[in-house]
């Protein structure tokens, strides 16, 4: 019977595998589009990842949802929008549960007889088990058995961030391969040596990179698997040179992709070989693919949708043009940025656009041209380009990425532009309020309300959080169409609506002078201990009151680490940017535990302000 049994096993697994295609991803870390000859002149040479676009399909407008590896790869994984299912956060500070009825999409592959493998990185901000075979260093495919179809993962990390953490002594003791005088230096950029250097750098990494990859692919032709599987080639986000990792721009987001498939499985293709693809696809939607060509039945809990496989046609894809990207919380630095690309058109939404880009983070001044960017932004030295870097936004910007692919000349006061505005406005306005995107609330907030079940509490508080979205976009009307709103808000029985009430304030700056009073009362009287902070912010940012007193207090009532980090983003905000206070930040102010953690977000901002 055990015999009967196991012939029977095998024969369903050869019966699978003749069935359904392998799938492999090749991942680099840390790399936008804009770094590779295959799609920018002057970018590295990657003759392996060429080659399979020679005869597989190469996508010109693949983007990351989100600009930092773990929200990044908590999209990849789910299928799903990060805000909307709590793991918007980088690094976290709670693993979100599944949303009910969801797994990681490798788990319904392993229920469909496939063999699920992963080398190695997870990152992911939610919870889940039973996913993979295996997830290790050593994790491989070869473990399968006899005939059983896989799904592997495996990643590259040559061209990390981590990996231009370099001194001054190294650049001068290590030349490149690539020539730092024949670079192109983005126009955003200070155009120095350290800044050249450190392009060339990263193209040595890609190169670097492409090596181990047709490694990798060798190995797959010296199995005998190559001609039943199909590859993804895919960057995990944006690039790491300053403005891309960690930014919701082009240069964050906008991520290579290659997929190739053998001559068997050709036919899943919507498009032929060696075709470049303008329809737009996200890592929203890199799950459900893989789930379709597989076979199997994409979870309608999924946000994403299958752009590869059965049921796919070339004008399906051809009429993609729309994608939805969002940066939050990395590491210790926050924003609330979300975006909506819909063709040759950005927008840019930026909640609190005081909160300027080069707002202090630790692992992103470890490298070097991060930090002589600022230097020479303090010395004066650059041009009004280089310098937005450094300043506050506007609360909304939009781009022709075609005439402008890196986001210098902000479109969104030209009257010519008005009517593509406020249509891309209002999609971005209806699809935050459409996934329920639970970063309207705090971040401390969403963790005590909302992380039992996420999703649930989106839909049960979906007209609460239009409610905070709307009140955000108070700063997008003229001042005096929204002052009454402004002073409803202000006094609203949900602090939240008074915290973006303050928020907007701030937006607009002195031109809300006329609230100085009640936002005095509030730092004074508030309920919250937020509220109280991001009204002292106000008051601060327009000179009206010093904020310390008030900060300290804060500080000294924050019940969370979560919340004592999120305080001090306006310290370093009301340090560092205009009209720049001087704070007197003690170790003393924490309880042990938030102080005793390197990696930790309250002891990276005390290592700055310390000068650690």
């Amino acid at each position: 019977m055990r015999l009967a049994l196991f012939i029977i096993s095998l024969t369903c697994a050869a019966a699978i595998g003749a069935d359904r295609p392998n799938i492999v991803w090749i991942v680099s870390e840390d790399n936008s589009k804009h770094w590779l000859r295959l799609y920018q002149e002057g970018g590295a040479a990657m003759p392996n990842i060429e080659k399979l676009a020679e005869n597989g399909l190469v996508f010109e407008n693949a983007f990351s949802n989100a600009p930092v590896c773990s929200v990044a790869r908590s999209t990849l994984i789910t299928g799903s929008y990060a805000p909307r299912i709590a793991a918007q956060y980088h690094r976290r500070a709670a693993l979100a549960p599944m949303p009910e009825g969801l797994r990681m999409f490798p788990h319904y592959l392993r229920e469909a007889g496939y063999y699920t493998t992963n080398n190695s990185k997870t990152d992911y901000n939610l919870s889940d088990k039973g996913m993979w075979d295996e997830s290790s260093n050593n994790a491989t495919y070869r473990n399968r058995d006899s005939g059983q179809p896989f799904f592997h993962v495996q990643n590259f990390g040559r061209t990390h961030e981590g990996q231009l953490h370099f001194s001054k002594e190294f650049m001068e003791e290590n030349a490149t391969q690539t020539d730092p005088s024949a670079i192109k230096v983005f126009p955003y950029h200070p155009d120095t040596p350290v800044f050249r250097y450190t392009y060339a750098k990263f193209q040595d990494h890609h190169i670097e990179t492409d090596a181990q990859m047709g490694e990798f692919l060798a190995r797959l032709e010296d199995d005998g698997v190559a001609e039943d599987t199909i590859v993804f080639y895919y960057g995990d986000h944006g690039g790491v040179l300053p403005r891309g990792k960690g930014y919701a721009y082009e240069s964050g987001l906008n991520v290579p992709l290659v997929v190739y498939a053998p001559e068997k499985w050709r036919h899943l293709l919507p498009v032929n070989a060696g075709s470049r693809v303008n329809g737009f696809v996200s890592f929203i939607d890199f799950g459900p693919t893989v789930l379709n060509l597989a076979g199997v039945d994409v979870p309608k809990t999924m946000d994403g949708k299958p752009f590869l496989g059965e049921g796919i046609s070339a004008n399906d894809l051809k009429n993609r043009d729309e994608a939805f990207g969002y940066a939050d919380r990395f590491d210790e630095k926050y924003d609330l940025v979300r975006t909506f690309r819909k063709g040759k058109y950005k927008y840019i939404r930026n909640y609190q656009p005081f909160n300027f880009d080069g707002l202090f983070n630790d692992y992103r001044y470890k490298m070097m041209a991060y930090k002589e960017w600022l230097a020479l932004y303090q010395a004066g030295k650059l041009n009004a380009a280089q310098s937005q870097f450094f300043e506050p936004r506007t609360a909304e910007a939009l781009y022709d990425i075609e005439t402008d692919p890196h986001e210098i000349n902000n479109l969104a006061n030209n009257p010519k532009y008005e009517s593509v505005l406020k249509d891309l406005r209002r999609r971005l306005t209806n699809h935050v309020k459409s996934i329920s995107d639970l970063s309207f609330l705090p971040e401390p907030a969403m963790l005590e309300e909302a992380m039992g079940n996420p999703v649930q509490f989106g839909q049960e508080n979906k007209k609460r959080i239009a409610i905070l979205i709307d009140t955000a976009d108070l700063s997008l009307l003229p001042f005096a169409k929204a002052k009454k709103r402004i002073a409803k808000a202000l006094n609203a029985s949900d602090p939240w609506v008074r915290y973006w009430g303050a928020i907007v304030c701030s937006s607009f700056g002195k031109d809300a002078s006329s609230f100085v009073d009640t936002a005095k009362r509030l730092v004074r009287n508030d309920d919250s201990n937020l509220v109280r902070v991001r009204s002292a912010e106000f008051l601060a940012l327009i000179g009206a009151s010093d904020p310390q007193d008030a900060i300290y207090e804060a500080l000294k009532n924050a019940e969370t680490e979560v919340e004592a980090n999120l305080i001090l983003n306006t310290v370093t905000l009301l340090q560092d940017g205009e009209p720049g206070y001087r704070f007197n930040i003690e170790r003393e102010m924490f309880p042990e535990d938030w102080r005793s953690d390197p990696r930790g977000n309250v002891n990276r901002r005390l290592a700055y302000f310390l000068g650690d």
